[in-house]
């Protein structure tokens, strides 16, 4: 599995891989691979060259980000570090939760971005802005 510098709000999640004589069957459960019991499934496919996805964090909302197919980056952002991380393999998800900036970008012609949430879609959770997240993630504990 790859490297990165694991935090409370991002990590790497190794599925569970069967593989015989016919393919690769790739498994996550809950509590065994996914931290939060999934509300919500989306993906992204067709993606056109030199586009970017996301753009965003979430106040309360966890995600696992797989490359299904192909392959596609992930800059990350917790207000303090930023880091990016190469997602190539369908077994393994990026967990990324509340209160990290995320964008998508270099998708190979092929990539499939898989995503499974813990909640369903609510406009209010989105952080859009950037100064305003970097401003609220930036406040001292009270």
């Amino acid at each position: 599995m790859k490297k990165i510098v694991e935090s409370q709000n991002i990590k790497l999640i190794e599925l569970l891989r069967v593989m015989d004589d016919r393919g690769q069957l790739a498994i996550a459960e809950y509590n065994d691979h996914i931290p939060f019991e999934i509300r919500r499934i989306y993906f992204t496919s067709d993606t056109v060259k030199g586009a970017t996805r996301g753009d965003h964090a979430n106040r309360t909302l966890q995600q696992v980000i797989i490359a299904i197919k192909g392959s596609l980056d992930v800059h990350l952002d917790d207000g303090s570090v930023k880091r990016i991380i190469h997602l190539d393999s369908n077994y393994v998800g990026l967990y990324v939760g509340p209160k990290i900036w995320r964008r998508l970008t270099g998708f190979s012609n092929d990539a499939i971005c898989l995503v499974l949430a813990s909640n369903n879609y609510d406009n209010t959770d989105y952080y859009s802005d950037y100064s305003e997240f970097i401003n609220d993630v930036n406040k001292p504990s009270k």
